[in-house]
């Protein structure tokens, strides 16, 4: 059975609930996800390192987990809150329930506070540092706890998710995640191009995109260097998504700026970030962040709307962009920077995630993009 379990805020808000999932106490950042499904995706994402995440749909688990559903090799976010939680979920994919597939992980979850109460807080006071206990449950004490644990910003969370090694991937999408308007291409008629993916954090699906197209795929580790990456023969470089705030990653900034100009490069959100960091612009936190899967964006190119998926609390700052950059996709939410393309080097980022799982697929043509960069550069040379 369930016990109590408490959420603790550092600005002094207590929230008592019910726990599910794990035992124990953990801290972590704070924030909100506005997705009304895929929770499984959001908890295998490890963008969520190092934060407890809460669900602003009321009802969670209904059609329980999978094993094809998954984004990385485990669950990296701190912490698990929900209005209600589902307790007789309903699918002809589920194998177990969201209870059962956070005990496995050893996640805490929280249950049955008002989910409403603490999202306003957030939106009106900022994401902030938690702490989530079943073993703890005095108020003052989980306060204390919660002002004196660490804070996101300045922590370099990359390296607690990377894989140790390089390897290849094969994997492409299964039938249920195939879009219709998904380019399949076989490159060139004597070779696939080959597409190094530098891994901060990676979200499976987005190599799962880069192989339906016909590609080689290679992933290494976020820490390696540009000499290594270019020794792969590589005809495009991909930035990953990832955890945490870009500024303390100097190893990752000073491989990207060496491979400007060498190779063409694609990023999206924290690998967005970082490219933006590399060419010489500026980040700054955001107040709570854009989290879901109903993020409007506009296409400065086209003047289109693309509802998007998004998962970050940083942003570029477009005050700083240098001459040779320019912004080409804006968060209608907020008029935050959404998107950016080098002027003189193939090299472009987005702020969001078109290779979404479950969605939505609004963005799945800046694959084509990447990969018509690709056989530019492959004529050129």
């Amino acid at each position: 059975m369930s016990g109590i379990a408490k959420l603790a805020l550092a600005d002094g808000t207590v929230f008592t609930g019910q726990s599910f999932g794990a035992t124990g106490e953990i801290f972590g950042e704070v924030v909100f996800n506005t997705s009304m499904t895929g929770y499984q995706e959001i908890l295998t994402d490890p963008s969520y390192c190092g934060q407890i995440v809460t669900m602003t749909y009321p009802l969670i688990g209904n059609y329980g987990v999978n094993p094809e559903d998954v984004e990385s090799k485990g669950l990296s976010l701190s912490g698990f809150i929900v209005k209600e939680l589902c307790q007789t979920p309903s699918n002809f994919r589920s194998d177990k329930s969201l209870d059962e597939y956070l005990k496995e992980n050893q996640v805490i979850g929280l249950e049955g506070i008002d989910t409403r109460a603490l999202v306003r807080r957030l939106r009106k006071e900022g994401a902030m540092t938690g702490v989530l206990s079943t073993e703890d449950l005095d108020d003052a004490s989980l306060i204390s706890k919660a002002q004196n644990s660490p804070e996101l910003v300045g922590r370099d969370l990359v390296k607690e998710v990377i894989p140790e090694e390089a390897f290849e991937w094969s994997e492409k999408l299964n039938q249920l995640g195939l879009p219709l308007d998904l380019i399949l291409d076989e490159m060139t008629a004597d070779r696939p191009l080959h597409i190094v993916a530098i891994d901060y954090g990676m979200k499976w699906n987005i190599p799962r995109h880069l192989a339906q197209t016909g590609c080689k795929v290679t992933v290494v580790p976020g820490t390696a260097t540009a000499e290594e990456i270019l020794a792969l023969n590589p005809d495009g470089v991909f930035l990953s998504n990832g955890p945490g705030d870009p500024r303390p990653l100097d190893y990752a900034i000073n491989t990207i700026r060496d491979l400007m100009g060498k190779k063409p490069i694609f990023g999206i959100c924290l690998g967005h970030q970082l490219l933006g960091l590399a060419s010489g612009a500026e980040i700054f936190k955001l107040k709570f962040g854009h989290r879901g899967a109903n993020q409007p964006v506009r296409n400065e190119a086209t003047g289109k709307i693309e509802i998007t998926s998004q998962n970050h609390g940083f942003a570029l700052n477009a005050e700083t962009m240098p001459d040779d950059v320019e912004v080409t996709h804006i968060n209608l939410n907020d008029n935050t920077v959404s998107g950016i393309r080098h002027k003189s080097v193939p090299a472009f980022g987005v702020q969001y995630h078109p290779e979404a799982s479950a969605g939505p697929h609004d963005s799945h043509y800046l694959f084509q993009q990447f990969l018509d960069s690709m056989k530019a550069a492959a004529t050129a040379s």
